[in-house]
């Protein structure tokens, strides 16, 4: 299995945790959101900018809600005295839509409502057996699920923040050079084991391991630049039906597209808006911001397809290098910026779309609650692999599945080619 790294943090499996580092991983998500909305005022925690995304206050009592759930009342606590926060930051009881119209806790609020959930979850830690019978407690797990959730969230409100045209401090470091060697990479056909059983961090969509048989297959060594899409724009990409599936062609049409979301026309070039400042299109930047329909046409326009969720995770179990997780930047890195043998970038960057619906493996079991994964399975959903600059490496592994409908296009995503060998 692959060890692409991020500071020398494995993306592939992992040991399970100490209560030590149980301790340090709960306190680096949380400083990781705090800091992030350390920024912004009450006013704008409070308000909700697109009928997509939550308050960003939601999120922020929402994890603490999801850690009482888990870490306290999961291991036999006690729950908080205020009852209607059941209603209030279940995930399944509202629709994003509708949250700002709730009777939410207010920023202070929701701080400090997280500060006590936290005090006493540590506490019970002390208590607990990491070694027991407790399948919660085994490796961890229900302790590695909430420093993921808490991740996950992270990258949600980034998102939120991505969706506002109001800029959003940026002290970020310079981008790296990437080379920008292209072409493909054979992958080799052949039976190999996709999934996990010992990881002890995976969750129950990425379980069980099994054995899958691929053709040999050709994969793009990077993923598509912004100056190759741009080139897709140029070449009347978005008003041609030929490239479309059906269900995509409709939605472009209704939401009358013709470039990836965030880009404006500026001359003869292209201008992005990155958190609410407007910049040149970097050209050797991974494209983000296209749905799974734009990608599948430009896939198409190219000769090429998508990669099958299977044939992406057979790729990168051979690849290795660093990863570009949890960017200081709020950016992706240019295409070949982190060589390797094979294909570059699987990890980091941008999410990639892969042609898989999101569907469960042979023999799922769904642990430790159906409304992770098993709700979502189906044709409705596609399934993206890899992260984004966006996400932690903590949230990140070989086998990590992301899934999303494919007219989404305020994630942090893009993709890259496939073709028959």
């Amino acid at each position: 299995m692959s060890q692409a790294s991020f500071n020398g943090v494995a993306v592939a499996r992992r040991p399970a945790l100490s209560k030590a580092a149980v301790v340090h991983d709960l306190g680096a998500a949380r400083r990781r959101m705090l800091d992030l909305l350390a920024p912004l005022s009450d006013e704008e925690l409070c308000a909700q900018y697109s009928e997509l995304m939550s308050p960003l206050v939601w999120d922020l009592a929402h994890c603490a809600h999801f850690e009482e759930l888990w870490l306290i009342r999961g291991l036999g606590g006690s729950p908080s005295a205020d009852s209607r926060l059941d209603d209030l930051y279940n995930a399944f009881a509202h629709e994003r839509s509708e949250r700002a119209a709730l009777e939410l806790l207010t920023p202070a609020e929701a701080r400090r409502f997280g500060e006590d959930v936290r005090a006493r979850s540590l506490e019970l830690l002390d208590q607990v057996d990491l070694d027991g019978g407790d399948r919660l407690l085994q490796g961890a797990f229900v302790y590695g699920m909430l420093v993921q959730h808490e991740h996950q969230h992270v990258e949600t409100m980034l998102q939120t923040l991505q969706l506002r045209d109001v800029p959003y401090p940026l002290d970020e470091p310079a981008p790296r050079a990437g080379r920008g060697a292209g072409g493909e990479v054979l992958i080799a056909g052949g039976a190999f084991m996709m999934g996990t059983d010992d990881d002890p961090w995976a969750y129950d969509n990425e379980r069980p391991a099994h054995e899958v048989e691929l053709a040999p297959f050709l994969i793009d060594r990077l993923p598509v630049t912004n100056e190759l899409f741009a080139e897709f724009v140029a070449a009347g990409g978005y008003d041609d039906p030929q490239f479309w599936h059906p269900a995509g062609w409709a939605f472009v049409r209704e939401q009358a597209l013709e470039h990836p979301a965030f880009w404006r026309g500026e001359g003869a070039g292209w201008l992005r808006r990155r958190f609410g400042h407007w910049e040149p299109l970097p050209a050797a930047e991974p494209v983000q911001h296209v749905c799974w329909y734009e990608a599948d046409a430009y896939a198409r326009w190219a000769g090429k397809r998508l990669p099958t969720e299977a044939e992406w995770e057979r790729a990168a179990s051979t690849a290795g290098g660093e990863a570009n997780l949890a960017s200081a930047r709020f950016a992706p890195e240019a295409v070949g910026s982190f060589p390797a043998e094979g294909p570059e970038q699987l990890f980091g960057d941008v999410w990639e779309w892969t042609a898989s619906d999101f569907t469960a493996y042979p023999g799922f079991e769904a642990f430790p609650y159906a409304e992770y994964s098993e709700v979502f399975f189906g044709s409705d959903y596609k399934v993206l692999r890899g992260g984004s600059w966006a996400t932690h490496p903590a949230a990140m592994r070989t086998t990590f599945r992301n899934w999303d409908y494919p007219i989404r296009r305020q994630l942090f995503a893009g993709f890259r080619c496939a073709r028959d060998a």
